[in-house]
Order: C-alpha cells, then sequence, then structure tokens
C-alpha cells in the first residue's frame, strides 16, 4: 500500500469512529443517545489510536492536514509529498463521513434538529464569536502538534505511542474543546461538511460554509506553530517560517475582530429593520 492510501485509509478510520461516536450520542432514538461529552472525546482518541495502529507503518499516520504541515515546516516531511497527503485525508475524510451516514441514515431521519445533523459531520461554536473560534482552533491544534513531537521524544513500550497519542487528543477534547468542538484537523471537519452538503440527508439544512474556514486556518496556522515552537524550544532550532506563521497568525487574528465588527453591526442593523423604534406617545 503507497503512502496515499494510507492517508486515505487511516482518516476514513479516523471518521468513521470519530463523527460514528457523535451520531451514536445526538442522533435521536439512537442506544447510546444523550451519552454526553466524555463518550464523544473518548470515541475520537480511540479512532486516533486505531488509525494511527493502522497505517503508521505506511505513510506515518499523519491523518491531518496541521499535522503534515506542522512537520513539513520543520524539515520532517518533504513539502513535494504534502498536497498528496493532504488530498487523501480529503477524500479519506468524506467517505468516512458518508458510511457512517449510511450507519445511522434511520435515525437521522428521526432527528428533526437541523444542528445535531451537522454536528455528526462538522463543528460549530458554542458561542459565535470569530477572534474566539479561530484562536480556539489554533491553541487546540498547536496542544496537539507540540504533543505529538514532545509524546514522540520520550521512549515507550513498544506499540503503546499510538494509544499515548489518543490519550492526548481525549485530554484536549475534555479541556479545550467545549469551545467549538476541537476539529483541530482542516481534513476532519471539511471533508464531512462535503459530504453533509451533497449527501441526501433528510431536513438537513446549511452546511453553515460561512465557518468552514475557521476550522482550516485555524488548526493549519495552529499546527505550524505548533512544530516550530518545538523545534526553538526543544531542540535550539529556529526555523525562518517561525516569523511566517506568527505573521500570519496576528493577520487572521486582526481578520477575526473586523469579521466580528461586521457581523455585530449586520446583526444590529437587522434588529432595528425587524423591531423598529416605537414614537413616543402624546
Amino acid at each position: 500500500m503507497t503512502p496515499f492510501w494510507g492517508e486515505l485509509l487511516g482518516t476514513m478510520i479516523l471518521i468513521i469512529f470519530g463523527a460514528g461516536v457523535v451520531a451514536g450520542v445526538v442522533l435521536r432514538e439512537t442506544k447510546s443517545n444523550a451519552g454526553g461529552w466524555i463518550v464523544i472525546t473518548a470515541g475520537w482518541g480511540l479512532g486516533v489510536a486505531l488509525a494511527i495502529y493502522a497505517v503508521g507503518d505506511i505513510s506515518g499516520a499523519h491523518i491531518n492536514p496541521a499535522v503534515t504541515v506542522g512537520l513539513a515546516t520543520i524539515g520532517e516531511f518533504p513539502w513535494a509529498q504534502v498536497p498528496g497527503y493532504i488530498i487523501a485525508q480529503l477524500i479519506g475524510a468524506f467517505i468516512g463521513a458518508s458510511l457512517v451516514f449510511l450507519q445511522y441514515v434511520a435515525h437521522f431521519n428521526k432527528t428533526d434538529e437541523q444542528g445535531l445533523k451537522l454536528a455528526v459531520f462538522s463543528t460549530s461554536p458554542a458561542i459565535r464569536h470569530t477572534p474566539s473560534n479561530f484562536f480556539s482552533e489554533a491553541f487546540g491544534t498547536f496542544i496537539l502538534v507540540l504533543g505529538i513531537l514532545f509524546i514522540g521524544a520520550n521512549a515507550f513500550t513498544e506499540g503503546l505511542n499510538p494509544l499515548i497519542v489518543g490519550f492526548l487528543i481525549v485530554a484536549i477534547g475534555l479541556s479545550l474543546g467545549g469551545t467549538t468542538g476541537y476539529a483541530i484537523n482542516p481534513a476532519r471537519d471539511l471533508g464531512p461538511r462535503i459530504a453533509h452538503a451533497l449527501l441526501p440527508i433528510k431536513g438537513k439544512g446549511s452546511s453553515e460554509w460561512w465557518y468552514s474556514w475557521v476550522p482550516v486556518a485555524g488548526p493549519i496556522i495552529g499546527g505550524g506553530l505548533g512544530a516550530l515552537f518545538y523545534a526553538a524550544v526543544f531542540e535550539g532550532v529556529i526555523h525562518p517560517l517561525l516569523w511566517v506563521f506568527v505573521a500570519l497568525f496576528a493577520a487572521v487574528t486582526v481578520l477575526t475582530f473586523m469579521l466580528e465588527k461586521r457581523h455585530v453591526k449586520m446583526h444590529t442593523e437587522k434588529q432595528v429593520f425587524h423591531n423598529p423604534p416605537q414614537g413616543k406617545k402624546a
């Protein structure tokens, strides 16, 4: 099996377990309905571990464009292979999400809430605030990539590393995931979001494309910063790309404040239009 197929298969496995546990918890009339956040984080963590066990020896089991880009920024992965890996990850995520839909199609039909149906496929913020949402995704992925690198720097009993990375995913979900649903993986969010848009899901509603850039840009920038920070602090190597990613983070942060200001203004104007101020009584 080639690395391309390894990444495709690994990401598909990740989404089958990850989106699958979300479907079991949020969709109506499943036996695991209302299982809660801890169940969801455990499912995602085990999904990551099993995907790494499956394809780690084939492709390195990046299963995440943020990891691929992060490793490339510090010279641990060739830039020439980055596009192929990301394409494979997106395809694998799309296929995995489609299989989860087939598994739970009867429960999708029983669920009326459009937001719950979308939650099976992709993330959305608990509170819409673009600067906070972007920072949450960037910071969560910063911790993810930093954690993967310092886990890899330690010697574990053979075969234990994937399980430790799975625990890292659970820890990030429990500690940092409550704000945006912790995509921390552009393929994990974008591939299934495309599936949500294309699949014949009964009463599915919007795929919320207005938000889709946040769980892509945040993890890519945060993942790059995590790897570059590790190289600078733990290895004493400051790569020139560190300043590029710092500048990107700053620029996108400024953009998020501009977008939030525009959103608040539009929301206020809409409220005034629908609820015009009443004239004073004589």
